[in-house]
């Protein structure tokens, strides 16, 4: 096993120094700035997806009552201030002269509406609230936000609690959040009224989303920029040509066999960091038999040993060395060794054993393997789709037949969230929290209304259940790392995911811009400046 943890810090060190040195000068005049992603945003609707990117884009719009700064700190943003009253009360002190983008006044009562939002049926956005059990009302400018259980995490799993203005809302029917999944839209699916520094005022989907500074943002504003044009860009090869050329001035998804030729250009910064993200393959544990494969009667995916199989036929350190470029950390676990939490001696791998691999096989009753629809992304992570591909060739050689469905991310993010696989390509970066509790609550804990969320191939564990409650509700750091690490070790046993890397973030643009660079990869335009 290498040494993650120096290695990556090292690496994360480097690119905060590289993107300081970005910003050479101060510019003397405002500027304009065009960046491009390989997606589009999904919705405008704050409270209606998990997807990090769309989540990331929108917080230059919308705004928590906390936040986290480019140093995954967190800091106040619509509450000034926040303090715990009792072992389940949190009182926070709202930001006094806030105004939304269309003049509206911010309140208390813009926290109730946007509470009762986050719980209508189409909302993702409640199953990162599950702690809480009320938001309720002190005075104009103080809430009151009580959690089912002591929660010590709490400001931490707000930052994506996004304030709407409940006037604009009702004007604008938006009142319930748009449901994805069913493709059903809100007023707020392609308009947006937020209290952030940005406000849209063009929006093309796949085509373009122009943003202009709000005017009356409660904060100093630390960028330049008089206007913003976000252009998602599906190809690599035009993403990299688009900067070369001068058309963008920015790509934060960069592909790593273009950072050679990025560097060698004068007029381009390349910015290089570890990211929090882990990509996983995970498994349909509740259908009797599965939707996509040639096995009848069974779901072989039920018995550990096949995921074990998988999992030991599964070349990591090859998958980093072929398919990253060697710019990724092979994972041992479900978590980053870098979130808040991990246990880090965890993020061992098993053995890369094809042998093995078989002989497990074997035993469970497929000596000559089966067939296996697995669902991947082809843009939405770094080399996603040639990842898959790779995998499929591993496996292939212990019997094991992937019949690869590659998709983009607005196909094949519905596709998961519907639950239409037998097997998946994911990743989660312990987002919104930047803490290992995320993932657990999120990705690992048994699928219900306030957790699990992600939980796609609803695996469950009684007590990896309790264990998580505990972790939740721990009184101090020590209890609750304890608690996580229990936690993880069952999932690890049970091989429920197999964890494969942590993947990296590469950005690049040209000189003169200062773009600061975080391992959550999100790009926080309010902290942009172009000379």
């Amino acid at each position: 096993m290498r040494h993650l943890p120096r290695r990556a810090l090292r690496n994360w060190a480097l690119a905060a120094s590289a993107a300081a040195a970005i910003g050479l000068s101060q510019p003397a005049m405002a500027r304009n700035f065009t960046w491009a992603y390989n997606a589009d945003v999904l919705t405008l609707d704050p409270h209606s997806t998990n997807h990090t990117f769309t989540n990331a884009f929108m917080g230059n719009v919308y705004e928590a009552l906390v936040r986290h700064n480019d140093r995954i700190e967190i800091e106040p943003a619509l509450a000034e201030s926040w303090e715990r009253t009792s072992p389940t009360i949190w009182r926070f002190n709202l930001r006094r002269g806030v105004v939304f983008h269309n003049g509206e006044s911010f309140d208390a009562d813009d926290v109730l509406f946007t509470w009762a939002r986050v719980n209508t049926p189409g909302s993702l956005a409640k199953g990162l609230l599950g702690a809480i059990k009320e938001v309720r009302k002190t005075d104009r400018y103080t809430i009151e936000i009580e959690t089912h259980r002591p929660f010590p995490i709490l400001p931490a799993s707000i930052t994506q609690f996004y304030i709407m203005d409940e006037g604009w809302s009702r004007a604008n029917s938006a009142t319930e959040a748009a449901n994805i999944a069913q493709q059903v839209e809100s007023g707020a699916t392609r308009l947006a009224n937020g209290t952030g520094p940005f406000r849209i005022v063009e929006r093309r989907p796949d085509e373009r989303t122009v943003l202009e500074p709000h005017a009356q943002w409660w904060d100093r504003p630390a960028h330049n920029l008089t206007r913003v044009t976000f252009q998602p860009i599906r190809s690599a090869a035009t993403r990299t040509a688009s900067l070369l050329s001068g058309a963008i001035d920015a790509n934060v998804e960069v592909p790593l066999q273009d950072i050679p030729r990025l560097l060698q250009d004068p007029r381009v910064q390349v910015v290089e960091g570890p990211e929090l993200r882990t990509i996983y393959l995970g498994f349909d544990h509740e259908r009797d038999q599965l939707l996509y494969s040639d096995v009848q009667g069974r779901n072989p995916l039920k018995d550990r040993r096949v995921r074990e199989a998988i999992y030991r036929a599964i070349d990591a350190d090859g998958l980093v060395r072929g398919v990253m470029r060697g710019k990724a950390w092979p994972a041992g676990m479900m978590v980053s060794p870098f979130l808040a939490g991990a246990p880090r001696d965890l993020n061992e791998r098993l053995p890369f054993d094809p042998e093995g691999a078989r002989r497990l096989l074997a035993e469970a009753g497929y000596p000559n393997g089966f067939s296996v629809g697995i669902v991947c992304p082809n843009d939405r992570y770094v080399n996603d789709e040639r990842t898959c591909q790779a995998i499929a060739g591993m496996l292939a050689r212990i019997g094991i037949r992937l019949q690869l469905q590659s998709e983009p991310t607005a196909v094949w993010s519905r596709r998961t969230a519907n639950r239409d696989f037998s097997m998946f390509m994911l990743g989660h970066a312990g987002l919104p929290l930047a803490d290992s509790y995320s993932t657990v609550n999120e990705v690992l804990r048994t699928n219900a209304a306030t957790a699990g969320g992600l939980n796609y191939g609803r695996w469950s564990n009684a007590r990896f259940d309790a264990l998580a409650n505990q972790a939740a509700e721990a009184p101090d750091e020590e209890s609750r790392r304890r608690f996580i690490r229990e936690a993880l070790q069952i999932e690890r046993q049970e091989i429920a995911h197999v964890p494969l890397f942590q993947q990296p973030i590469a950005w690049a643009a040209r000189r003169g811009i200062e773009m600061r660079q975080a391992p959550d990869n999100r790009l926080r335009l309010w902290l942009v400046r172009v000379d």
